[in-house]
């Protein structure tokens, strides 16, 4: 018993073989109308002319999509040999029909006007021929032979709109799809440029750190060594860090960048992550703030980046998450790195939506973040909550400077 799969097999050789199968068809059709033609004409004549007729008239089924506007023009040779000759109406000029239907389904606009017009041509030249009668019935069956060949057309031409329907979607879709990537792509290096700023930020204050160092140790080392130490000891920790913050600068800034002028601050940190809370709370959104492990001083890019997972995470829950949401922002400090985790109760959004920067398009989602836990070599979890809500887990290594 042939099987689901078998059946698709099928289809799908068929499919690939349209000339095959149309071929078949044509060898079928040219069977019916060799046995009527044996049967019912009477003259060697017309016989011979009924014979050539189909046998032209079923190559026009063969052929049809091969060559639609020359077999239209064929299947019009081949009317006219069977008024010409008196070859009585048989089975293959079905054929007919299967050609109007196939231009009028194409592209080639003069191909289906023209078969619109052989749709009345060829009932009324068939009546005439061999059906006249003298009398008002002979309207009758003009009608009654037009309806096919009209049939025939609409359909075909219905298709052709259909096909240029989805086409059109095709195209659109497409056209979409390629806007949506180069947003992403845009997205990604607005983010990659201003985490590069923030970065320079970050190092530029290191800098400046170990300048006021080293002016107060060489002030010192002759009064007090032991406080000329322990400059020294700063300004060698935060010259490792400072060369650690400007390893990923290198990594993210792909183009050169004009300097900007005004005075270098320290970015936002961990600790500011409560004030931060603060002030989302203010803003209308309960947050449920919790630290685990004992809170120690990190590197400027971790504690960066924290800051900003956190801040991103919870304008996402007070954008997509509705009226009554509440959110929780958990850190953990642990020996080798920082967890963060931000979650939310609301009803969230689609995952494309933070992907592609938000319903409104503004920021840059789930992207920016990708970005900024990349370059601190951290790793990142988010997705809707099984309950309802979205969810951000964040892991974020602690590297020793090198």
């Amino acid at each position: 018993m042939p099987t689901l799969g078998d059946v698709h097999r099928l289809y799908d050789f068929l499919r690939r073989h349209p000339t095959g199968v149309d071929s078949f068809w044509a060898v079928l059709l040219l069977g019916f109308s060799g046995l009527m033609i044996a049967q019912e004409v009477a003259g060697r004549s017309e016989k011979l002319a009924a014979t050539f007729s189909a046998m032209v008239l079923c190559v026009v089924v063969a052929l049809r999509r091969h060559a639609p506007e020359k077999m239209l023009i064929l299947a019009t040779l081949a009317g006219i040999a069977q008024l010409t000759f008196n070859a009585q109406p048989h089975p293959a000029d079905f054929a007919m029909l299967v050609i109007i239907y196939t231009v009028a389904s194409g592209t080639t606009r003069w191909a289906s006007r023209y078969a619109l017009i052989g749709c009345f041509a060829a009932p009324l030249l068939s009546t005439v021929r061999w059906h006249s009668s003298g009398t008002r019935n002979d309207v009758i069956v003009i009608v009654f032979l037009t309806v096919p060949f009209l049939l025939a057309w609409v359909l075909g031409d219905s298709m052709r709109t259909r096909r240029a329907y989805w086409d059109q979607l095709e195209e659109r879709a497409s056209r979409l799809e390629k806007e949506r990537e180069q947003q992403a792509r845009m997205a990604v290096v607005a983010e990659r440029a201003r985490i590069a700023r923030e970065l320079h930020d970050v190092v530029a204050h290191n800098v400046s750190v170990m300048v006021v160092q080293a002016d107060g140790a060489a002030y010192v080392l002759d009064a007090s060594p032991e406080q000329a130490k322990q400059a020294l000891e700063t300004i060698s920790g935060t010259g490792r860090q400072a060369l650690a913050e400007m390893r990923r600068l290198l990594g993210v800034l792909r183009t050169e960048e004009g300097g900007e002028g005004g005075e270098y601050v320290p970015q936002p940190d961990v600790e500011q992550i409560g004030d931060l809370v603060e002030q989302v709370r203010n803003a209308g959104l309960p947050v449920e703030f919790q630290v685990e492990g004992a809170p120690r001083p990190l590197p400027s890019g971790v504690e960066l980046t924290a800051y900003r997972i956190v801040q991103e995470a919870l304008t996402n829950s007070r954008k997509h998450g509705g009226p009554d949401v509440g959110a929780t922002v958990r850190l953990t400090f642990f020996d080798d790195g920082l967890g963060l985790l931000v979650e939310d109760d609301g009803r969230g959004a689609q995952h494309e939506l933070y992907e592609s920067g938000g319903v409104d398009g503004m920021g840059h989602g789930l992207i920016g973040m990708r970005e900024r836990v990349g370059m601190v070599g951290g790793t990142l979890d988010a997705g809707p909550r099984p309950g309802g809500g979205f969810r951000i887990s964040v892991l974020l290594p602690i590297k020793p400077a090198r």
